[in-house]
């Protein structure tokens, strides 16, 4: 194993009392998982619609996918995303890419769409996540990641959760992401890569995260993003896989799982919606990296449990 990677074993808990303590320093770290992947384990009956299979893939792999799932809602999502880069022209909610001035990602369209916020509350979507979390969730930040055609730029090796555990307080791994591809995913124009089995460890990163952050790694992540040695560590017996389909696949991820996109080098846009779910027994803290919490429409704060869509 690389100099610059300790392998805590036992689950021992920092002397902090945090459980996954990151950016703290020089040095980078594997730590093993200290939570559960999935949090209720039941036989499937009318209110937990994914069966054992399925939840056993999602604990292993820290991810499912549904081809196909809802293609019909595509073209009015589509729609919105339209409407949204206009209506919401020169605020902060708009973010573009690291080299350029097109479009990389719309932040909260569960806010500025009701189109958005009821299909991330559909009946076929809800009951999943909820049973996946094991408790009622609240929606923590909702977005569109945009790849226009031949510039659309690369997102690096990350863990979702190693920046809202640092960045917005998230305490535990009991939050998940949803998303729809609203374009197709195919292997050239930049689609998400993920390292299955990769959740069941976290990785504590180098560095210290300074003032406002957010405003510069929006556009490119450099603190949270682990190192070519503890990449090499991690890939040495997973492997890497793309995730690929139509308009209307939907794809569930676990907030812990390694993921990062290429560059798109195709003529073929691509474009996704995604809406964070944390658990209600999950509501955030005080950052554990010690600066100010970042703004509402990268981590809301307002945990009142959702519902299904009428």
């Amino acid at each position: 194993m690389c100099a610059l990677i300790e392998l805590i074993t036992g689950g021992r808990m920092p002397m902090t009392g945090d459980l996954y303590p990151s950016r703290i320093g020089g040095r980078e770290q594997i730590i093993p998982r200290q939570d559960p992947v999935v949090f209720h384990n039941q036989a499937p009956d009318t209110s937990n619609p994914l069966n054992q299979m399925q939840l056993a893939q999602y604990e292993k792999n820290g991810y499912l996918v549904f081809p196909d799932f809802m293609p019909e809602m595509v073209e009015p999502l589509q729609e919105e995303v339209v409407r949204m880069q206009h209506s919401l022209a020169g605020r902060e909610e708009l973010v573009f890419e690291p080299q350029g001035k097109e479009l990389r990602t719309i932040f909260n369209p569960c806010r500025f769409s009701s189109v958005a916020n009821e299909f991330f509350r559909h009946p076929k979507i809800l009951p999943m996540v909820q049973q996946l979390l094991g408790s009622d969730v609240y929606l923590m930040q909702s977005r569109v990641n945009n790849k226009p055609a031949y510039t659309g730029r690369s997102f690096a090796w990350h863990s979702d959760f190693e920046t809202w555990h640092v960045e917005d307080g998230m305490p535990r791994m009991r939050a998940l992401t949803a998303w729809i591809m609203l374009s197709e995913n195919h292997d050239h124009n930049g689609p998400l890569y993920v390292v299955p089995g990769s959740h069941h460890l976290f990785i504590s990163c180098r560095g210290r995260t300074g003032r406002d952050n957010y405003k510069t790694s929006l556009r490119q992540q450099k603190l949270g993003v682990p190192q070519p040695d503890t990449m090499n560590e991690i890939l040495r017996d997973r492997e890497i896989r793309a995730i690929t389909g139509r308009p209307g696949t939907l794809v569930i991820h676990e907030c812990n799982l390694l993921h990062g996109s290429p560059d798109n080098i195709s003529s073929n846009p691509r474009q996704v919606m995604m809406c964070v779910y944390n658990s209600v027994h999950n509501r955030p803290r005080a950052p554990f990296g010690g600066q100010e919490p970042r703004p509402d429409f990268l981590s809301n704060r307002d945990t009142a449990p959702v519902n299904l869509a009428a």
